[in-house]
């Protein structure tokens, strides 16, 4: 009988840490495809969050529309993202070739459906009658937002769609004023406010020029990875771990259905989670909660 000498492996030793690694890439997970965006973001105004000692005199509000962030580029529809939209042709038909900011919104309460029709790669004709295209900005005016507002009334009365809709934009006096249009908002379902500082010019990035007034705080950060769940959570998801634009990570482990705990979000899609302030030592959100999906964000299948 043939014999191996002492510290000598067998063949199937000497194998058995290929086989296993074969098998393990055979029917470990996967990761989930990340599709980069269509474009480059196209060049939006971010808003910051609404503080107690804002001079409201210098701004104009309006409300905080629930839809999807549509940019108009004067030749296509895009997201915040620089994912493009497939939007049919009868919609953006006549439009300027030049850019408008607005809102693809269906209505209060109703982001998710204007997030299922916006990102149809095959538009559905019948769901896009339900959008409107709330129109809040001109990006190539050289003017202050004011100026901006006021130049935005003649090209929508041209263009003489009813889905093609400015944003109503009021002054408040005092800040009973502006709590009382917010609690009215809210109350009929609305997402909060929008302040835009009125001497303002279109820039890129986020900046007080905008603020936003909501009854949370909220926020976007990117999906790293998933953490398995335990208890009544075992073998489904129990958090997220997300790093935010900043670099910092942190884990979401609330807000989720029972259906986003079996399929959750994908490996590098941006989410929006809500929170109540900010941990003064680390900066992490505190309570942070998962609220949904952000498709108009980068890095996201459509």
């Amino acid at each position: 009988m043939k014999r191996y000498a002492p510290g000598r492996r067998s063949w199937i030793d000497r194998h058995r840490t290929w086989a296993l690694l074969a098998l393990f890439t055979l029917f470990a997970p996967q990761p989930i495809p990340v599709q980069a965006a269509d474009f480059a973001p196209p060049p939006a105004m971010l808003a910051n969050v609404y503080r107690s000692d804002t001079t409201l005199a210098d701004y104009l509000v309006s409300e905080k529309l629930d839809g999807v962030r549509g940019y108009w580029d004067g030749e296509k529809l895009l997201t915040r993202g620089g994912d493009r939209i497939e939007a049919p042709a009868w919609f953006t038909a006549g439009w300027p070739g030049f850019p408008l900011d607005g809102e693809l919104w269906v209505g209060r309460g109703q982001f998710s459906a204007a997030v299922s029709i916006v990102r149809q790669k095959t538009p559905d004709d019948a769901a896009w009658r339900k959008l409107n295209f709330m129109v809040f900005d001109l990006p190539g005016h050289p003017g202050t937002f004011a100026e901006r507002n006021e130049a935005l009334k003649p090209v929508l009365a041209g263009l003489a769609l009813p889905w093609v809709r400015q944003v109503e934009q009021f002054k408040v006096a005092s800040r009973a004023e502006l709590r009382a249009a917010f609690d009215r908002v809210v109350k009929n379902g609305g997402e909060g406010l929008m302040l835009h500082r009125a001497a303002s010019h279109y820039q890129a990035g986020r900046s007080d020029d905008l603020l936003k007034l909501k009854p949370y705080d909220d926020a976007e950060a990117k999906v790293i990875a998933h953490l398995p769940g335990k208890g009544k959570h075992k073998g489904v998801l129990g958090a997220l771990l997300v790093e935010t634009a900043a670099g910092l990570r942190f884990r979401i482990g609330t807000g989720f259905s029972d259906a986003q705990r079996r399929n959750p979000p994908a490996l590098g899609s941006w989410v929006t989670y809500r929170y109540i302030g900010l941990n003064e030592a680390s900066g992490i959100p505190r309570f942070a909660s998962f609220m949904r999906v952000r498709e108009d964000m980068p890095g996201l299948e459509r």
